[in-house]
């Protein structure tokens, strides 16, 4: 069903002296969203925010802020409620269907929100820009564009590999490179200033697990005392990265002329095991938790395929913008528990790892009807 248009905290005229710089932020009230306008109404932008809340939530932006205006709606409708005379400088793309298990689980209105949310998009960029030029824009693509490749790190003109149609957990990475042949065709056919930003496993503050985001899931178990799930060896490694360093180059891409029409990998090409992972976060918040192995098959059904590692190459923005991360995993979970309601001085017992090789066929995934628990499967926020 369709969201209505419903807008409020409408922008404050400018102030004297030069405009502010007027930015669009779609999927601006999610995880990584929010903290892109909250970064972006910090250097003095006037910000609009097109968010229909179907995972994003209102909490995670300012109530009310001079140079906030927020539009709950789908977004090819707002798009379409927006006049000729509604132009920004920039655009960020965010609006996405996130999250394998719910791919899994509604690949339809996955597709359809990835493929057909970003063409409106694009078609409105390439007129709605400064006196009805095409607007800088940024797409947020994921690593699962990629595929399974027999290579690592991963280059961003390396060639894809997927599994079969049949298959729906390939769909994600499929409408994302859709997403991005849209993007580099847009920038090459209609001179959309266009960059794609491949997300390499984003975590941090405001993330929620409820999809199966791996962090926060063990996060919130191990302050509750629960298992942390990882599932298979606990072998497969990612690249965790926070969603603060994320946010803070994204800007800088977009602002630099020599990255439009280039795909850039954005993330950590620090390597860690889920099952070290698990056991980090056991340290780090002092918890009694253990970590519990769980087949594949038991969450997301036979003939999942995931993926033993997971590493960008860096290179390439590297020298676009001179990205670095800088926030330390160790802060990262504390400031995501201290979210949850964590104080460092409330220890949860002794942080000692017991794992458990799961033999018979394990509970259900919250998303799927069953207890709540963390989900190990490497997901991270694209």
């Amino acid at each position: 069903m369709s969201t209505p248009v419903r807008q409020t905290d409408s922008v404050a005229a400018p102030e004297q002296g030069a405009a502010p710089r007027r930015v669009l932020v779609t999927g601006g009230a999610g995880f990584i969203g929010s903290h892109l306008t909250d970064l972006l109404l910090a250097r003095g932008d006037e910000v609009t925010v097109v968010d229909n809340l179907s995972t994003g939530r209102r909490e995670n932006l300012p109530a009310r802020h001079p140079r906030l205006r927020f539009i709950e709606a789908d977004l090819s409708h707002a798009l379409d409620a927006m006049g000729k005379g509604e132009t920004f400088d920039q655009i960020y793309h965010l609006a996405a269907a996130v999250g394998v298990r719910l791919v899994v689980e509604r690949p339809i209105e996955s597709i359809d929100t990835n493929v057909e949310q970003t063409s409106a998009l694009l078609k409105f960029a390439v007129t709605h820009g400064p006196a009805g030029r095409p607007a800088a824009t940024l797409i947020a693509s994921s690593s699962e564009v990629y595929g399974k490749p027999d290579k690592s790190p991963f280059s961003e003109d390396d060639d894809v590999v997927y599994g079969p149609t049949t298959k729906a957990r390939w769909s994600y990475a499929a409408s994302k490179a859709i997403d991005e042949y849209l993007a580099l065709a847009y920038h090459a056919q209609r001179g959309l200033p266009a960059v794609v930003a491949r997300f390499f496993n984003t975590v941090g503050p405001r993330q929620v697990g409820s999809y199966g985001m791996v962090l926060p899931n063990f996060v919130a178990s191990a302050l509750k005392g629960e298992d942390l799930i990882v599932h298979g060896d606990g072998r497969q490694s990612r690249c965790f990265c926070d969603v603060r360093d994320v946010v803070a180059v994204l800007p800088r891409l977009l602002g630099a002329p020599e990255t439009h029409g280039r795909v850039f990998n954005v993330g950590s090409d620090t390597v860690i095991a889920i099952a070290d992972l698990a056991g980090a976060v056991i340290s780090t918040l002092s918890s009694r938790s253990r970590v519990r192995l769980v087949p594949y098959d038991a969450v997301f059904g036979a003939g999942f395929e995931d993926l033993r590692q997971r590493q960008p190459d860096l290179r390439r923005i590297r020298a676009a913008v001179g990205f670095e991360p800088r926030i330390s995993l160790e802060r990262t979970i504390q400031d995501l528990a201290t979210g949850m309601g964590w104080t460092p001085d409330q220890p949860r017992g002794d942080a000692r790892v017991h794992t458990i090789a799961a033999k018979t066929k394990a509970t259900p995934s919250p998303a799927s009807g069953g207890r709540a628990g963390a989900s190990g499967s490497g997901e991270g926020g694209a």
